[in-house]
C-alpha cells in the first residue's frame, strides 16, 4: 500500500544499516518469506498477520528486504515463486476483510472501482471498469472469467467480493514481479550469504519439482526448446497462453505421461481449477469428449503463436515438436534413457 511505502521511506534507511544486530529479526523474517514461498507456497498463503506493534513493524519492513534479496538472487524461478506466494497470501488475507477495505486496496492500484448500491443488483458488491477487468483476467483460463459471462453495464463489470479478491491477487503478483526487476550489483556480505542460501534452496526445489512431476519414462533433456519454455513457465507457477498449455499438454501425453501425471503437473499454475483442468487434460488425452487424442500443434502453428522462438539444430525441417524430441533422444546418453527402456520392457 502507498501508506506502507511512505512509512518505510520516512525512516530513510540505508543498506548499510541492515548490517547492525538490530535488524537481524527483519532479515530473518525477509529470508523466511522467500524460503516459505519456495518450499511451501500454500502454507505461506495461510500465514496469519502479526498481532503486536513490534511484529507488525518487522512484517512491514521485511517485505522490501525480501524483494531486495530476491532481486539480488536474479533467478527467474525464485522471482516467479515469490511473487505468486505474496499474491496468494494477500488474496487469502483479503477474503476476511470488509468490502470497504477491498475498495481501498483496489483503488490503491488505480482501479477506480466503486461499491454497488442497488437493490436490484444485490448479488454484486463492486462495479469495476471493464479495461481493468480485462487487464487482470486475461491470464485466467476458466471460462467463468470471460467478459461475456459477466454483467456489463455502462462500461462497468459487476463483481462479487470474492471475484475482486481474485483479481487483486493477479494485480499484486504483477506488482511484486515488477519490483523484482531491479538490478542489484552488490550487497554487504551478511546479505549475500542469505542470497546464496536462497539460490541453493531454489536449485534443490526446482530439481525436486522436476523429479516429482516427470515420470521416469519421459526424457526431459530431449524436450524441444518450444515445449521446454512453456514447461519452465508453468513449473514456476506463472500463467501460460491457451495455445502454450495445449501444446505442452498434448506433447507430454504423446511422449508417455498419463493424464493423471499431467493433471498433477498443472497444480502449480496460479489460476489452477481442479475440475476444469482435469476435464481439459482428459479431453486432450481422448478419454473425454469426442474420444480423439490430440497431438501437439505443428511447428508452423507454434511459430505463429510466438511459442517457437529459439529453434534448435534438431528442429531443422521438423514439422512437429515430436520430431525434434525423437531426434534429440538419439543424442541422450543411454544411461539417461534407461528408465524409458525398462518401462517399455515391462509393457512387453
Amino acid at each position: 500500500m502507498k501508506e506502507a511505502a511512505e512509512h518505510v521511506r520516512e525512516l530513510g534507511l540505508d543498506i548499510t544499516d541492515l548490517e547492525s544486530d538490530f535488524f537481524v529479526p527483519f532479515l530473518d523474517r525477509a529470508e523466511k518469506r522467500v524460503t516459505d514461498a519456495l518450499v511451501d507456497m500454500a502454507k505461506y498463503a495461510e500465514t496469519e498477520p502479526r498481532d503486536n506493534p513490534r511484529e507488525n513493524e518487522i512484517e512491514l519492513f521485511s517485505f522490501p528486504i525480501a524483494v531486495m534479496l530476491v532481486s539480488a538472487a536474479d533467478e527467474s524461478f525464485i522471482k516467479s515463486r515469490y511473487a505468486l506466494a505474496e499474491a496468494k497470501r494477500a488474496s487469502a488475507l483479503l477474503q476476511s476483510e470488509e468490502k470497504e477495505k477491498l475498495l481501498q486496496v483496489a483503488n490503491n492500484f488505480g482501479w477506480n472501482v466503486r461499491l454497488v448500491d442497488d437493490f436490484v443488483l444485490a448479488h454484486y458488491v463492486f462495479a469495476l471498469p471493464f479495461p481493468v477487468f480485462l487487464r487482470n483476467a486475461t491470464g485466467f483460463h476458466d471460462k467463468n472469467w470471460k467478459l461475456v459471462n459477466h454483467l456489463l453495464i455502462d462500461g462497468d463489470v459487476y463483481l462479487t467480493g470474492r471475484e475482486v479478491g481474485r483479481l487483486l491477487e493477479e494485480e499484486v503478483r504483477k506488482y511484486v514481479e515488477g519490483r523484482l526487476d531491479t538490478k542489484i550489483k552488490s550487497l554487504p556480505p551478511n546479505l549475500m550469504a542469505r542470497v546464496t542460501r536462497l539460490r541453493q534452496l531454489a536449485q534443490e526445489k526446482a530439481e525436486q519439482i522436476r523429479l516429482e512431476q516427470m515420470p521416469d519414462r519421459v526424457v526431459m533433456d530431449a524436450f524441444p526448446s518450444c515445449i521446454k519454455g512453456v514447461y519452465d513457465r508453468v513449473s514456476a507457477g506463472r500463467p501460460a497462453s491457451h495455445m502454450g498449455r495445449f501444446a505442452l499438454t498434448s506433447f507430454m501425453l504423446s511422449v508417455g505421461m498419463s493424464a493423471e501425471d499431467v493433471f498433477k503437473f498443472f497444480r502449480s499454475v496460479s489460476d489452477f481449477n481442479e475440475r476444469m483442468t482435469r476435464y481439459q487434460v482428459e479431453h486432450i488425452a481422448g478419454s473425454k469428449g469426442s474420444g480423439t487424442k490430440y497431438t501437439p500443434p505443428n511447428c508452423s502453428t507454434l511459430r505463429t503463436h510466438g511459442i517457437c522462438v529459439s529453434p534448435e539444430p534438431e528442429c531443422f525441417k521438423a514439422v512437429n515438436p515430436l520430431v525434434c524430441y525423437k531426434r534429440k533422444l538419439q543424442n541422450v546418453p543411454e544411461e539417461e534413457k534407461q528408465p524409458e527402456k525398462e518401462s517399455a520392457k515391462e509393457s512387453d
